[in-house]
């Protein structure tokens, strides 16, 4: 395993100084699962819910905290996103409903972070909209699904690939 690049050689955190790096595209794409009664899913799926469109409002609530995973990840860069997607899947199966989200950018540094930050603050609204209705709301599985770009490559949960 490489050394852990946000410790100095005194094992104090630091930001990684990424000004000699050279820009690249860089992408992410991450997931979450949010488990729920069927009540809940369907409820969901025929907009029965007070707090309203709760597809719509997680998909938004990703895409802000993409763009402010520096102020909530400390030694996180601030990022100039160029795409935040988000997506929302109704998933009878679970039942439940799966997060997935692509960052990309041009860039010096990864968007690993935004994009699993993204996954989870969309994942965690879905709670927040259905809670009244179903208190055993279960978030899993947030993981980074992809990522490309930068001196690691291209490597993906399914096995590396470059």
């Amino acid at each position: 395993m490489n050394e852990l690049s946000h410790l100095d050689d005194r094992g104090q955190a630091r930001m990684v100084d990424v000004a000699a790096k050279p820009e690249t595209e860089r992408v992410a794409r991450a997931e979450a699962s949010v488990i729920m009664a069927p009540e809940t899913l369907d409820a969901i799926l025929e907009a029965r819910l007070p707090k309203g469109d709760v597809a719509a409002t997680a998909r938004l609530a990703g895409i802000m905290a993409a763009k402010r995973t520096h102020e909530l990840i400390p030694l996180c860069h601030s990022l100039s996103l160029s795409y935040a997607g988000v997506e929302i899947e109704a998933d009878e199966g679970l039942p439940g409903v799966h997060v997935t989200t692509e960052m990309r950018l041009v860039g010096r540094t990864g968007v690993e972070m935004e994009a699993l930050v993204a996954a989870s603050v969309a994942a965690l609204t879905i709670y927040d909209m259905c809670k009244a209705i179903d208190r055993g709301i279960e978030v899993t599985g947030v993981r980074l699904l992809e990522k490309r770009g930068g001196a690691s490559g291209h490597w993906r949960r399914d096995g590396e690939v470059s």
